[in-house]
């Protein structure tokens, strides 16, 4: 079980969708979709809809579940969103 950091709802992990934070050149970190599950280091969870994605940016959810500082980019997550069939 895992629990989703949009909506705080708990599901298997085959329901959820694992993201995680890399780390650039220069130091910053940046969320990665980790589709097939073996990205290092620490995960967190979302179901695949948008709406648990707008809900975990706009609690700031992927720095405190990643246990990250400052505020990471999230550009490839929102990508990986807007690609999804509605």
């Amino acid at each position: 079980m895992r629990t989703c950091i949009g909506c705080r709802k708990r599901e298997l992990a085959v329901d959820l969708l694992r993201v995680a934070a890399v780390r650039d050149g220069n130091g910053k970190c940046a969320v990665s979709v980790d589709s097939a599950g073996n990205l290092p280091g620490r995960g967190a969870w979302l179901h695949p809809v948008q709406q648990c994605l707008n809900a975990a940016v706009r609690r700031r959810a992927f720095a405190r579940a990643l246990r990250i500082t400052g505020s990471p980019d999230t550009s490839a997550v929102e990508e990986f969103f807007s690609a999804l069939p509605a």
